[in-house]
């Protein structure tokens, strides 16, 4: 079985996969305060202590997903810090986070550098001592004149969000979910056709769910996602994917997804949440005392 968590971290992001293979991969990083901090910071050491390979995938360098990062890495010591190759500066005062984000990017020993088509050990390739985390990059294409446009505006300080990359996590004969960071309509209406999209179970919507993050219909008919995950900003803010199945994190707290033989139950942190899905059902075996169940689908792969 593997493990989809989305916390609730206030305006940021933080996400973790906790996979049925020698893996464990932390996506982002932000805390609301220091008590969250201490208790979030020490779960991911201890499940990162029972795995033989950790990686932190960072989308890009907005403080809200790198906020608490230079702790993070303190905290567990990050080997494997998978980043798209760029020369972002901050034209304001620079934080904790972003200079130990530009420690890491830098390190030879410790960047992996992503891109369309990448390919590494482990993270997609299995071998004799490990099975493969099965993480694959959609985008970035480096050649893309888009995206080099984009990484000359974080070279100026501005424009981070449009680095980020499209990556997607699929089990084997499971789920499939797919990261966007924080990339925008505008800038993803330019890419769009250099994508090949597969057809996915979650999305989390990019940009946290804003209205500039929103993602064509074109593009959501090709990858027709079972869940759409709203992340936390404003509500004025927002797009509700009226047409889809949703689950706010506003009003959700924490969402876990677990995943095994091809099902995904679905729990959330506040039990209060009253948002029901149609398709969803009761397998009747919830097991997390901790958070409410709101039922379970299956994944593409296992129809």
């Amino acid at each position: 079985m593997s493990t989809i968590k989305s916390f609730s971290v206030g305006n940021g992001d933080m996400f973790y996969i906790y996979h049925d293979t020698e893996n464990f991969t932390i996506i982002d990083c932000d805390y609301e305060d220091e008590d969250q901090r201490d208790k979030l910071f020490e779960r991911l050491k201890n499940l990162s202590d029972k795995k033989d390979i950790t990686r932190f995938i960072s989308t890009h360098p907005d403080e809200d997903h790198i906020h608490g990062l230079d702790e993070l890495d303190d905290k567990i010591g990050i080997l494997n810090f998978y980043v798209v190759k760029n020369e972002a500066v901050k034209n304001d005062e620079e934080t904790d986070g972003f200079k130990r984000y530009c420690e890491l990017r830098d390190d030879s020993k410790k960047a992996f550098y992503v891109y369309k088509g990448c390919s590494r050990r482990w993270m997609n390739r299995s071998d004799n001592e490990r099975g493969s985390s099965g993480i694959n990059y959609l985008w970035p294409d480096t050649d893309n004149e888009d995206f080099k446009e984009a990484l000359d505006e974080v070279k100026e300080g501005s424009g981070f969000n449009n680095i980020s990359p499209i990556l997607t996590y699929s089990q084997n004969g499971g789920v499939t979910a797919m990261w966007m960071g924080d990339i925008e309509t505008t800038f993803l209406d330019k890419i769009k056709d250099e994508v090949k999209w597969p057809k996915v179970d979650i999305l989390f919507a990019p940009h946290h769910g804003r209205k500039s993050g929103h993602v064509s219909s074109d593009v959501l008919e090709q990858l027709s996602p079972k869940v759409i995950v709203i992340g936390e900003a404003p509500s004025k803010d927002l797009d509700y994917y009226q047409s889809y199945n949703t689950i706010k994190q506003n009003s959700a707290g924490d969402i876990t997804f677990k995943c095994s033989d091809g099902s995904v139950k679905v729990y959330v942190e506040n039990f209060d949440y009253n948002y029901s899905i149609d398709d969803f059902y009761d397998d009747g075996s919830s097991d997390m005392s901790d958070a409410k169940y709101l039922g379970s689908f299956d994944a593409y792969a296992a129809e």
